[in-house]
């Protein structure tokens, strides 16, 4: 088993916030706070909607129930 492999399976959270902190530092640095904030947030959002279809949740109903009135 090589190193990258051991490294990765004990210790993949670790790696992946490592790399996102990177990502989210860079986009900080290169285009400001705010735009970065922007991508962070539409990157959770894509996520959870990518999430929801994984688990062949009802997209419609969802989206009901978040904009229902009030």
């Amino acid at each position: 088993m090589s190193i990258i492999q051991d490294v990765l399976d004990k210790h993949l959270g670790k790696v992946a916030g490592v790399l996102l902190g990177l990502i989210f530092g860079w986009f900080a640095i290169k285009y400001g706070l705010f735009k970065a904030l922007f991508v962070a947030g539409c990157a959770v959002a894509g996520y959870y909607f990518g999430k929801r279809l994984d688990e062949k949740v009802d997209l419609q109903e969802m989206f009901s129930r978040l904009f229902k009135e009030r």
